[in-house]
């Protein structure tokens, strides 16, 4: 997607006709890339400081506070805050000092998150690494302190995450916004919160709730993870930057539209992906019980003996290589995971349609063209 550098002819005395070429504008992964260094310096030296802190009062506080900080630098693309940070400059935002305490506030936001929902889906891994409420329930076991080891583990991963989200709001609290944009700040970065919470909630409980529809099972992925993944963060930034209400509301659209894609996309990756790029074992969704878009179809079309097939794996912690992969063909077989990949596609054609009618900063602009694109290849 890089664009030709454009040639201008300049003359100077006596040296006739030279070429000058303007820079090429950066790709999106170098954007990514570079932002996300950015991200992750300074958040590593916010972390120190508030790990330093908590230590000069009690010293063991360093065993939460440790592992805090590793979970969040065991890697990860950082696309939410990268979306706030390219919302903030497409739309005109140059101080990288006001938006950057918002964009690590997201990054902790979703810390937090992961940290719970690994508890919640019995994730023993996230990042090729254990999860945290294993990390401490080996410590738990390692001490021989007494007491449950695993209800330990799972107590302590609840306070880190809480920890995690503590600090979110106080990253969130001290972004040095313009006084008239606190209000609307404050009232979306709140709602992002309360909404993600809610909608995961509506998908624990999606799979007994027989009469959803897709447009219902729609309505959770967006209150779920497109709304906090994608546009939320869009328009926090375009909030801050102050942008205009038109150009705040096509953002938006592009971002729901994209944050649907990307939820599907998971959808297809915990089904069909490959476990060393997406970090946990295929089938795992199915073993929990998600009740996706593509489970709906793939029940909706299959033939009794697929949907028995199906029905007894959705929620079988207990699954088998050899019953995953007969789920899988029965998903293939009933053309669901074909209808998810064009619900994906449409989804990143509408998004591409809006973002050409919008008037933004180059930076910003190509970022968002690179990740139509981005989407189209990933795997993890």
């Amino acid at each position: 997607m890089s664009e030709r550098p454009v040639s201008k002819t300049g003359k100077a005395a006596g040296l006739g006709t030279m070429e000058i070429s303007a820079p090429a504008m950066p790709t999106f992964e170098a954007l990514l890339d570079s932002f996300r260094q950015q991200l992750e310096n300074e958040l590593s030296l916010w972390l120190a400081v508030k790990q330093d802190r908590a230590k000069e009062v009690v010293p063991a506080s360093e065993e939460l506070t440790g592992v805090l900080s590793d979970y969040v630098f065991r890697g990860g693309k950082r696309l939410r805050p990268a979306l706030l940070y390219y919302s903030y400059r497409s739309c005109g935002g140059s101080s990288d000092e006001t938006v950057m305490p918002m964009a690590m506030a997201v990054e902790l936001l979703h810390t937090y998150l992961l940290a719970h929902d690994d508890i919640m889906d019995r994730a023993e891994l996230r990042r090729g690494e254990p999860a945290v409420h294993l990390v401490f329930r080996d410590l738990h076991g390692s001490r021989d302190w007494a007491g449950d080891s695993d209800h330990f583990g799972q107590s302590v991963a609840i306070l880190l995450g809480d920890l995690a989200q503590a600090y979110s709001m106080e990253l969130f609290a001290s972004t040095p916004a313009d006084e008239e944009n606190w209000p609307e700040l404050r009232t979306a970065f709140c709602s992002m919160v309360q909404e993600v919470i809610v909608g995961q909630y509506l998908e624990m409980t999606a799979g007994y709730r027989e009469d959803l529809g897709e447009e219902e099972l729609l309505r959770v992925l967006r209150m779920k993870s497109g709304r906090y993944s994608v546009e939320w963060p869009m328009h926090l930034g375009s909030i801050l930057a102050g942008a205009a209400t038109e150009t705040r509301e096509g953002l938006c659209r592009y971002g729901s539209l994209m944050g649907e894609a990307f939820q599907l996309q998971d959808d297809l990756l915990g089904m069909f992906g490959d476990p060393e790029r997406v970090g946990k074992p295929v089938g795992e969704d199915l073993a929990e019980g998600k009740f996706t878009v593509l489970i709906h179809h793939a029940l909706r079309q299959a033939p009794v003996a697929g949907r028995k097939l199906l029905a007894a794996a959705l929620g079988n912690p207990d699954l088998t290589p050899d019953e995953v992969s007969k789920a899988q063909e029965v998903i293939r077989e009933t053309g669901a995971e074909a209808k998810v990949v064009q619900m994906i596609d449409e989804r990143m054609g509408a998004a591409q349609a809006i973002l050409a009618k919008l008037e933004l900063e180059p930076e910003g602009k190509r970022f968002f063209e690179g990740l139509v694109e981005y989407l189209r290849g990933r795997e993890a």
